[in-house]
């Protein structure tokens, strides 16, 4: 397994750690989230990794590769998706988790019965595209030790891209994830075990996507770390031109910009190119 990637404090804006789980994960560099979608529809590689042995070597892969967390969906959150059943999405999730938990493992899902099942089962972090707003989601992980992504949206996946409007999207945005943070307080989640995600794409125009980024430094002011997760997404397409299946060189070039502007962790589809470039910015900040 290649050595983990060590960032200058300056480049990982934050100190001490991220409670994930039975892990402890540095902040005083980017972490690197590996995607691993156990879905049909995802927009990037659905159908890739809908088998559980396909799924787990493709985790067992990112981690080599240099991926601190591997964060596993059963239902896809893209944009138009359609619902899937509760307990499709557990049939998909379960086996993949059993043998991968021995590292980091997120879950993505949105529903607290799921997220009970997944934390019985060794989930290490509940990455959640509705913020733990369900009724019964804090409590669902409140008293446990695992990490949380709170992610802001617009509207629902199924119709979420369609005209998506903010008077202020980045105070819009911070508000939002400033209340979450603070329920999760009450709800007696602490602080070292909370992260936001402002949700790139998700009820988002391309110039409020890069509006986030540009601003990204005020969502760090909320004092958590910032996950950014630009990877392979339909505004890099919009950019460049390009398809999805061509979309490395502009994620890693988003990736970089979010670190930058002060993303402590990066979800992303390609850990081993990832790594690669902020191994060259760690060059720099030490030159």
């Amino acid at each position: 397994m290649p050595p983990r990637l060590r960032q200058a404090p300056e480049i990982g804006r934050l100190t001490g750690v991220l409670r994930c789980g039975g892990f402890l994960l540095p902040l005083d560099r980017p972490l690197l989230m590996g995607v691993v979608n156990i879905t049909p529809d995802s927009f990037s590689d659905g159908g890739q990794f809908l088998d559980a042995q396909a799924a787990i070597a493709h985790g067992r892969k990112l981690i080599e590769e240099g991926a601190d967390i591997l964060d596993i969906g059963g239902e896809s959150s893209r944009p138009g998706a359609q619902a899937v059943a509760e307990r499709e999405e557990l049939e998909r999730v379960l086996p993949v988790l059993k043998a991968l938990k021995d590292v980091p493992v997120s879950v993505d899902t949105r529903r607290p019965s799921v997220m009970r099942a997944v934390l019985a089962e060794g989930a290490s972090m509940i990455n959640d595209i509705e913020a733990l707003e369900a009724p019964g989601a804090l409590d669902a992980v409140a008293d446990t030790d695992c990490a949380v992504c709170l992610m802001h949206k617009k509207g629902d996946p199924a119709s979420m891209q369609k005209d998506p409007r903010y008077t202020d999207v980045v105070g819009e945005v911070k508000k939002y994830l400033a209340t979450r943070i603070a329920a999760c307080e009450i709800a007696g989640i602490e602080r070292d075990r909370i992260t936001i995600d402002p949700g790139f794409g998700f009820g988002k125009t391309v110039a409020h996507n890069l509006g986030l980024l540009k601003r990204l430094p005020e969502l760090a002011e909320l004092g958590v770390p910032v996950l950014a997760g630009w990877s392979r997404k339909s505004s890099l397409g919009a950019i460049t031109g390009r398809p999805v299946g061509e979309r490395l060189a502009a994620s890693v070039a988003a990736a970089l910009l979010a670190v930058q502007h002060g993303a402590t962790i990066l979800r992303v589809h390609d850990v081993r190119e990832t790594r690669d470039a902020l191994a060259v910015m760690q060059a720099l900040e030490k030159a």
